[in-house]
Parts: structure tokens; sequence; C-alpha cells
């Protein structure tokens, strides 16, 4: 089977080489922005949206000095490497596309310093000398970097991006692997706030809280930027030390979610979760003035908690690191999976007497709560294969557009315990 994956490395750039790339940034901003002008424009006209196409024809009479749609020349968007502006265009193309489909909201104008970053497509035009550390991309000439690991199979494209005054390259590469076979059981995981992922096994692991942990660095680094003239050069000064403090938060959490989904892909044959739709958990509960909401600094409280713990990059990474291992990863609903007891079956919202006590009003069976939130996620599981296997509509409830049932390997290389 192929298999895709990118590799990361942070560039060591010299000074001609990063004034480069900060050009080449700001021109594929510049054509990113025009493009998305130019086809409001043409709404507004009443004008059919040009296609891809469309706008690389556009591009090409931009490159040779015509105006753009705000009235400026812009020749020197011909210093820039052609294929990564074309990207720009494609990554406006999948943005109407992701609004029209109703994935994301609509396409936004890109700001200087937010997010640079320009994709090389074409194999053909990059090298990759490993052994020297170096790596060559057009217009830009052989560029170091600094190698932690080696870049499995064939180079298919390059993104250069700039992250906290440092750029980094990622290298995404394909080749060919061998069908894993997955190892172990099924498992089901509960998420939380108390402990962030509880299996049905009784294991659990307790949150990282990356942002809780910075937060007063964080505070005090946004009032010291508060009080400086802004755009000055100790404004400049004080808000790379915000972004430093960002940067570092972003990267443990990932780091801790790294660790713990490859430690229950590698463990795990079948992973059931929970459809948790982590968009509308976090929503703010302040309401309006005409209707205002209740219990609104515990609820900002909960919404810090849950964005600070990075569920859906967790699913996301998992989903992938499963596929990668030839396991299966299920999503089930997520209704009264905390208010069933699992031995009687009764269904309660009393049986969930705190955050983490469960007590059954119905038998007085007790556990964690998490743990039997765990215990029926994992039974919906085995219940959705019962109706795959027998040829049943599964619950309508369980049906989301996420994809409930995207990776399939055969039930006999499963390998499901109690199944």
């Amino acid at each position: 089977m192929r298999r895709l994956q990118a590799f990361r490395y942070q560039l060591r750039p010299d000074g001609q080489q990063e004034r480069q790339m900060r050009r080449f940034a700001g021109s594929c901003r510049v054509v990113f922005n025009e493009a998305l002008s130019l086809q409001m424009a043409r709404y507004d006209a009443g004008e059919k949206k040009l296609s891809y196409a469309g706008l690389c024809k556009e591009l090409t009479k931009w490159r040779n000095g015509e105006p753009m749609p705000c009235g400026r020349v812009a020749p020197w968007l011909a210093d820039a490497p052609v294929h990564p502006l074309q990207q720009a265009l494609k990554d406006l193309e999948r943005a109407y596309s992701n609004f029209f489909a109703k994935r994301a909201d609509f396409p936004r104008f890109k700001k200087k310093g937010q997010s640079d970053r320009f994709r090389y497509p074409d194999p053909t035009q990059i090298k990759l000398d490993q052994a020297n550390s170096r790596l060559f991309l057009p217009k830009l000439g052989w560029l170091r970097y600094r190698l932690s690991r080696d870049v499995l199979g064939e180079v298919r494209s390059v993104t250069v991006s700039q992250s906290c005054g440092k750029w980094h390259a990622s290298i995404l590469a394909e080749r060919e692997v061998e069908q894993p076979i997955p190892k172990g059981g099924a498992v089901g995981i509960d998420m939380g706030v108390a402990r962030f992922a509880t299996l049905s096994d009784g294991t659990f692991y307790a949150p990282l809280n990356s942002f809780k942990r910075h937060e007063t660095a964080l505070r005090k680094a946004q009032q010291a930027m508060s009080r400086k003239v802004k755009f000055s050069n100790n404004w400049k000064k004080a808000k790379a030390r915000i972004q430093k403090i960002h940067s570092r938060i972003g990267n443990a959490r990932r780091d801790s979610l790294h660790k713990v989904t490859t430690t229950i892909s590698k463990n795990h044959a079948m992973v059931c979760i929970e459809d948790l739709q982590v968009r509308n958990m976090s929503k703010s509960a302040s309401g309006t003035a005409d209707a205002p909401g209740r219990n609104v600094r515990a609820k900002s409280g909960l919404n810090k908690s849950i964005l600070d713990q990075g569920w859906f990059e967790f699913r996301r990474q998992l989903e992938y690191k499963m596929e990668w291992r030839g396991g299966w990863l299920l999503v089930v609903p997520p209704q009264n999976t905390s208010r069933t007891c699992p031995c009687c079956g009764h269904v309660s919202a009393h049986n969930r007497r705190t955050q983490a006590r469960f007590m059954c009003v119905e038998c007085g069976f007790e556990e964690n709560t998490d743990l039997v939130g765990a215990i029926h996620v994992l039974r919906a599981g085995h219940a959705r294969i019962a109706c795959e296997v027998s040829g049943i509509e599964p619950p309508a409830a369980g049906t989301h557009r996420s994809g409930s049932f995207r990776f399939k390997p055969r039930l006999s290389a499963v390998g499901i315990s109690g199944f």
C-alpha cells in the first residue's frame, strides 16, 4: 500500500535566502488576496466565478505587468517562482469548495505575518541531499536544514513556512509499505477534562494543560506589549515574545498528543471514540442582551479547558495512525454514555452524582464516570459492527459526516476480543 507522510525540518538559511523567502511568501499572499478580490467583484457584478484555469491566466497577466484588481502594477511577481503562486490560487479554489460544501466559512483575506508560507508541488524541481543536510528549491538554491530524521520515500512536494521567526520545510514523501497487521484488541475511549482520555480497560491519561501552564507568562507578556507604542521596535520585540510563548504551548500540546495516540494505535486493533462536536461544545454561553446566558464564567473556563487539551487534534492523529497500522477507528454517538449503568442498563441523569462519581440509582453500581463512559463507547462500537455484519441499518444518531466507517479492514484480521 502507498503511504503519504510529511517530514518537517527547521531551515538554516543565510540572510539572502531568508529575504527571498519573505518575498515569495508575500507574493503568494498578494496573489491570493487579489484573486479573492477579483472573485468577489465578479460576484457583485453578476458574473460567473472564474475557475482555477481562468485565475492562472489572470496571474500570467499580472506577472507581465498588467494592473491587478486593486489597480496596482506588480511586475515583481515575476521574480517569484510561478508554481508557488499557482498553488496560492489552488488554495483559494479549495477554500471556495469548502465554503460551498459548508465545511468552512467564506474565504478571508490573508494578513502579513500570519501563516506566511508557500509550496513547491513539482518534485522534478526539488533536490534532497540528506547526506549533507541540504535541500534545493527553485530560486532559493541549496538550503541547509536541521537533520532530525531521514526522509522515507520519494519527495512529492515541499512547503516552506514561517513560525515564530523561524523557517521550516515540510517535505511530503510517498513510499510503498506492506499491508500492516493490527495488534491488540478493542478499546473504547471517553474524553474528559479532569482525565484527558480514559480507556475501557481502566487506563487513563492525565491532561497536559499546556496553555494553563504558560497562562501567567503569556498574560504578563501581553500586558507588557499593550504598554508599548504600536509598531515601534519595542512593540515588535514584545510581540515576538508572545509568539514564542504561543509556539511553546502548541509544540508541547502536539508532542503530548502524538505520544498518546501512538501508544494507543500500536496496542489496539480497534478504537471506539465518541463523535464529539468540539466546535459546538466550546461555544460561548454569554448569549445576547435580550437573552443572556447562565453560568457564563463557569462555561468559559470549561471551554478553555476543552480547547487546551486538543480533542479534535487527538481524533485527527488517531485516525491516520490507526489507518497506518491497519487498525479500525470507529466513531459512535455520545448520547447517554455516562448516564447508563453498565450492570443493569438503567439510564438516568441522577446516576451521575458528580463529574467523576457514577452510582446507579437502580442497582447501586459505583465506578468512575469516565470509565463507565469508555465501557459504553466500546459496547456501542460492538453494536455497530454487529449491524454491519448482519446487514442491519445502524442507528441514525451515529451517522455523521465525519465518516464513522472510514477505515474497514477485514473483520478476521482485526482480532477483536469478546465479539
